[in-house]
């Protein structure tokens, strides 16, 4: 099952500007929230402040209702946690290596790592890619290897920043299917963050949408078609209110 995570008067500066600023904001376990907004808007700002991989300027992160006010602490939580980048930043070596390694980095055997890292390269599909060199991968490939790396940690919460933007539409679509019938399965917390409709998934049980580093609406993903309050949302839900209509979205799976 995932873990909550809060965060409480969140700001993140720099240069002067003000690029994040989130007072309150709390994810319950097992929760999908996608972050969607224009770029710039301060979605990834906001995944890596609630990933630990940037520190804000002002405010608290709350990991299992625990602050992390600490190296130690936060070395802990991000034990707990994966992500997954629009750019697969795989090592050199090949799949099997760089799914394990993770593993193995988190205090696994070398065998009980190689053991998961061959499970999951055998979930995404890829288990017959296990000893080819990862430069030699397509773009889906390499992403089935980051996410067969990021779920071969167990993780309790699990990071997605835009990691299909650079695919081609079909595979895109496999690999969000398949994403999701993983998260359901895991019951991981999971946070994806996109700037297109293609992006967002759909099974998210909330969406946050984010404009000038604040955090402007945030309901399911019906009631935000059915009453789509700014011009950004008119507009990023466009093809979904011509294609489906409202009145559909009961029946749909966007219900």
């Amino acid at each position: 099952m995932g873990a909550s995570i809060q965060i409480n008067h969140i700001t993140v500066v720099r240069d002067g500007r003000t690029i994040l600023d989130v007072p309150q904001l709390d994810v319950a376990p097992g929760q999908v929230v996608a972050v969607i907004g224009a770029n710039g808007a301060g979605k990834s700002t906001l995944l890596k402040v609630l990933a630990h991989l940037i520190q804000p300027t002002a405010g608290q992160v709350q990991y299992k209702g625990k602050s992390l006010t600490n190296g130690i602490s936060q070395l802990l939580a991000r034990r707990e946690m994966a992500t997954v980048f629009q750019d697969s930043l795989l090592l050199t070596g090949n799949a099997l290596f760089n799914v394990a390694i993770p593993c193995i980095l988190r205090g696994d055997s070398k065998q009980t790592a190689y053991e998961k890292a061959r499970y999951w390269l055998m979930r995404m599909g890829i288990e017959h890619l296990a000893k080819q060199p990862v430069k030699g991968l397509s773009g889906g490939e390499a992403q089935r290897v980051s996410l067969a790396r990021a779920f071969a940690v167990e993780p309790q919460i699990l990071f997605l920043d835009e990691p299909f933007t650079s695919l081609d539409a079909p595979t895109k679509v496999l690999l969000m299917d398949e994403l999701e019938l993983l998260i359901k399965s895991s019951g991981v917390t999971a946070i994806f963050v996109t700037h297109d409709l293609e992006g967002i998934p759909f099974y998210a049980n909330r969406v946050l949408v984010m404009n000038g580093g604040l955090i402007t609406h945030d309901d399911s993903i019906r009631k935000l078609i059915q009453n789509p309050s700014s011009p950004f949302l008119k507009a990023f839900f466009r093809n979904i209110l011509s294609a489906v209509g409202t009145q559909h979205l009961e029946e749909s799976k966007l219900g």
